[in-house]
C-alpha cells in the first residue's frame, strides 16, 4: 500500500519510500480530475457550492502529496528525488493548466461571477470567487486555442527551469569545500567557529585540518572575523560566483530563458510585463508604485549609505592600510569598526543565544502575546532525525497545530530559513481542520565542547521565520486556499519582520537570553549596545536590500529580449546602489534563488514594503506596551487569523487604525533627515 495515497493526519514519513512518490502523484492527478469531472458534467445550475466550493476542496490529496514531497526536495533533498521533481514537475504543471483551461469548468465559474451580487455571499465567499474567477481569466481562460497551447508549453518549460536552476545552486554550494591545514589561515576566528570548522574537516572524512565551506554557519564567521584577506577573497568570490562559470551547472541560460518565457507568458495573457502581470495582485499594484517606492528609500539611504561607507573605508585604510575595500572586506571591517564602536560583538552575544533557549524563548512571547503552548513531542514521524516536533495549544488547552522545526544545514539541504507547511487550516461539515507548520533554518550547529550558541542575526531569523510560523499556526479561515499565509505577497513578510522587533527589547530579552554555563540573563549594558547598534550601517543595509529589489524589477518589469548578457545586464541595474568596486568574477543572478527558483519574482521589493509595514505595527505595540494583550488579540484577530480573506489595507487598518507611514520606518532606521 503506497502511505501517500492512504489517509494520514501527520505526513508519514518513515513509511515513505522515493518510489512511492510518482505512482501517488499520478494516481492524485487522476482523482482530482474525477472531482473536477464531477463539476463540470453537474447537470443542476451553477451555483456557489456546487461550483467554487466544491472546486476548492478538490484535490486535496494532491495539495498533501506535493507539500511532502517540495518539502523534501527543499530540506532532506537527493539525486533520486531532485530527478523525481524533474519528472512530476511538468505534469503538475500540466495538471495546473487543464484546469485553468478547462472551457466548461470556466464557463460555471464565469456564470456564479457573473451573479456575485445577487447572491448574499460572505467576504470571505466573495474574496475567493473573485480569486478563483482571476485565477482562470489570468492564467489563460480567455485565450484561443493555439495561445492556450503555446501557454501551456512555457508552463511546463518554466517549472523546469526552476528546479534546474535551484539544483544547480545547491550542487555549487556543495561542491566548494576549503581544507585547511595551516592554523594560521584561521587566525581571526573565534573559538567556537574554529572548532566547528574541525568537526567540519572530520565528518568530510579528513584526518586533521579545518574545513571552510559556503554554508551560512561556516562562511559568515570566516567573512566577518578571518584575517587572511586572500582566504576571504577566495571565499566570497565562490560564493559570488555560483551559476557562473561556464560549466555544467550554469546558469546564465536559465535566468534569460526564464526571464524571457516569463515575458512572453504575460505578453500572452495581455500584460506589459512579468512584473504588470504579477503586481496586480499584490498591495503595490503596479511597477510603477515599486519604482517610486523603492527611488523614494533609495534617495533616503543613499546619503546615509555613502558616508557609512567612507567611514568604513577610513578605518580600514588606518587599521591595515587597506587602499581599496573590496566586497570581500566589508563584514570584516564593519565587524571590527562596531566593536570599536559599541564594544560589541557576537562573540560576547552568543552565550546568550543557546538556540534551546532562543526555541523557549520565542514560544514565551508567543504565549504571552497570543496565549499559545508548546509542548514537545516524540511520537510524530520526522524526516530526519535532527527535526524537533511540538503540539500547539492555547491557555485552554484546545490544539491549534503540529510544529515542525529543523534548525542545521545538512548536504541535502537548500540555503537560507524558511516557513513553510505540510497541511493548510480550513472550516468543513463544522470541524476546524488544524494546520502543520514547519520552520526550517540553518544555523550554527553544535560541536564538541559546546551547545548551538546562535550569532544575534540567527536569533533575529529564529523570530522571522517564528512570525510566519504563527501566520499559518493562527489561520482560522474556511477556505485552504484563503489560509494562514496565502495572502498578498507584500502582505506576508509583515507577521515575520515584525517578531524580529522583540528580539531588541529588554522585557522580551530577559526572557530568554540567559547564558548558557551560568544561567545568568543577559546584561543590562549589553541590551543597551544591542539597541544603539541597531541602526549600525543601515543606510548600507537598506542600499543592499533596495539593490536586489532593483534587480528584480530589472530582470520582471522590462522586456529581456534584447538581454543577451547576464552579468553586463546585472551591472546597469546595480549602478545607482554600488559601493563596492565590481568582481568581474562573480554574478547575482546566477544564484538569485529568490526571484529565479521562488516565488519572489517581481515581489522582492516586498521585504521593504513589509519593513514600513511592521515598523508602524511595532510602534503601535510601543505605544500600549510590547506585551499589550489587547492589542496583541487586535493583530492576531485582524492580521494572523484572517489569511487573504480580505484586502491586505483593510485588515491592516482595521489592526491600526490607519494606514502606515513610511515615516515609522525611516525613524526606526536612523534614516530621517536631521
Amino acid at each position: 500500500m503506497n502511505p501517500l495515497l492512504t489517509h494520514f493526519d501527520t505526513a508519514p514519513f518513515s513509511k515513505i519510500k522515493n518510489e512511492h512518490f510518482k505512482p501517488a502523484f499520478l494516481q492524485a492527478m487522476k482523482d482530482a480530475r474525477a472531482e473536477i469531472d464531477a463539476i463540470t458534467s453537474n447537470t443542476a445550475a451553477p451555483t456557489f457550492e456546487n461550483t467554487i466550493e466544491a472546486l476548492e476542496f478538490s484535490g486535496q490529496q494532491l495539495d498533501r502529496i506535493s507539500s511532502v514531497f517540495f518539502n523534501l526536495n527543499s530540506a532532506e533533498t537527493n539525486d533520486e528525488i531532485q530527478k523525481i521533481a524533474q519528472e512530476v514537475s511538468p505534469l503538475l504543471s500540466e495538471f495546473g493548466n487543464d484546469i485553468t483551461l478547462n472551457e466548461d469548468l470556466f464557463k460555471r465559474i464565469k456564470t456564479v461571477y457573473e451573479q456575485k451580487e445577487k447572491l448574499n455571499l460572505s467576504v470571505e465567499q466573495h474574496t475567493l470567487l473573485d480569486k478563483r474567477y482571476k485565477s482562470f481569466s489570468r492564467n489563460g481562460a480567455n485565450l484561443s486555442d493555439d495561445k492556450k497551447k503555446r501557454l501551456r508549453e512555457i508552463d511546463a518549460e518554466l517549472s523546469k527551469l526552476k528546479l534546474k536552476f535551484g539544483e544547480n545552486v545547491l550542487a555549487e554550494t556543495n561542491k566548494y569545500q576549503k581544507h585547511l591545514t595551516d592554523e594560521k589561515d584561521l587566525e581571526g576566528l573565534p573559538d567556537g567557529a574554529k572548532e566547528a570548522a574541525a568537526q567540519l574537516a572530520k565528518s568530510k572524512g579528513k584526518a586533521s585540518g579545518w574545513m571552510l565551506t559556503l554554508d551560512y554557519p561556516s562562511y559568515i564567521p570566516f567573512m566577518k572575523y578571518g584575517k587572511n584577506r586572500a582566504l576571504r577573497k577566495e571565499l566570497s568570490i565562490a560564493f559570488g560566483s555560483k551559476g557562473f562559470h561556464n560549466d555544467e551547472l550554469d546558469n546564465q541560460k536559465n535566468v534569460l530563458q526564464i526571464a524571457k518565457l516569463r515575458h512572453e507568458r504575460a505578453n500572452l495573457l495581455g500584460y506589459k510585463t512579468h512584473a504588470h502581470f504579477v503586481l496586480e495582485e499584490r498591495m503595490a499594484e503596479t511597477p510603477e508604485k515599486v519604482h517610486s517606492f523603492l527611488n523614494e528609500l533609495l534617495e533616503k539611504a543613499k546619503p546615509a549609505a555613502e558616508k557609512e561607507f567612507s567611514q568604513l573605508e577610513a578605518f580600514a585604510k588606518k587599521l591595515d592600510g587597506i587602499d581599496r575595500l573590496e566586497k570581500w572586506d566589508g563584514s570584516y571591517y564593519s565587524e571590527k569598526l562596531k566593536q570599536k564602536l559599541f564594544s560589541l560583538d557576537d562573540e560576547q552575544l552568543k552565550p546568550y543565544f543557546k538556540l534551546e533557549n532562543v526555541i523557549d524563548g520565542v514560544f514565551k512571547v508567543a504565549e504571552k502575546l497570543f496565549g499559545l503552548q508548546f509542548e514537545e513531542v516524540f511520537d510524530i514521524d520526522k524526516y530526519h532525525e535532527e527535526v524537533k516536533t511540538y503540539m500547539v495549544y492555547d491557555l485552554d488547552k484546545n490544539f491549534i497545530s503540529v510544529f515542525y522545526a529543523d534548525f542545521h544545514p545538512r548536504a541535502g539541504k537548500r540555503g537560507g530559513a524558511w516557513m513553510t507547511s505540510f497541511k493548510s487550516q480550513w472550516k468543513k461539515d463544522g470541524e476546524n481542520v488544524r494546520p502543520h507548520v514547519s520552520n526550517v533554518c540553518n544555523f550554527t550547529p553544535s560541536t564538541e565542547t559546546k551547545p548551538s550558541l546562535l550569532t544575534f542575526n540567527e536569533v533575529t531569523t529564529l523570530f522571522h521565520e517564528f512570525g510566519h510560523g504563527l501566520h499559518g499556526m493562527l489561520a482560522n479561515t474556511t477556505y485552504p486556499s484563503l489560509s494562514g499565509t496565502s495572502v498578498y505577497w507584500d502582505f506576508v513578510e509583515l507577521p515575520s519582520q515584525v517578531m524580529e522587533n522583540w528580539c531588541y527589547e529588554k522585557e522580551a530579552l530577559e526572557l530568554f537570553a540567559k547564558h548558557y554555563e551560568t544561567g545568568a540573563v543577559i546584561p543590562m549594558n549589553l541590551i543597551t549596545k544591542i539597541k544603539a547598534s541597531a541602526t549600525f550601517q543601515e543606510g548600507m543595509q537598506t542600499l543592499r536590500q533596495l539593490s536586489f529589489g532593483l534587480l528584480d524589477m530589472a530582470w520582471h518589469g522590462t522586456d529581456p529580449n534584447p538581454i543577451n548578457n547576464v552579468k553586463t545586464y546585472e551591472e546597469q541595474a546595480f549602478k545607482g546602489t554600488n559601493l563596492y568596486p565590481d568582481t568581474p568574477e562573480t554574478c547575482m543572478s546566477t544564484s538569485f534563488s529568490h526571484i529565479f527558483q521562488g516565488g519572489y519574482s517581481s515581489g522582492y521589493y516586498s521585504y521593504k514594503w513589509a519593513e514600513v509595514l511592521d515598523a508602524d505595527a511595532f510602534a503601535y505595540f510601543k505605544e500600549e506596551g510590547i506585551f499589550n494583550t489587547e492589542v496583541a488579540s487586535k493583530f492576531k484577530e485582524h492580521v494572523l487569523s484572517k489569511g487573504g480573506t480580505e484586502n491586505p489595507m483593510v485588515l491592516y487598518k482595521r489592526f491600526r487604525g490607519a494606514e502606515p507611514k513610511v515615516e515609522a520606518l525611516l525613524e526606526r532606521a536612523g534614516l530621517l533627515a536631521e
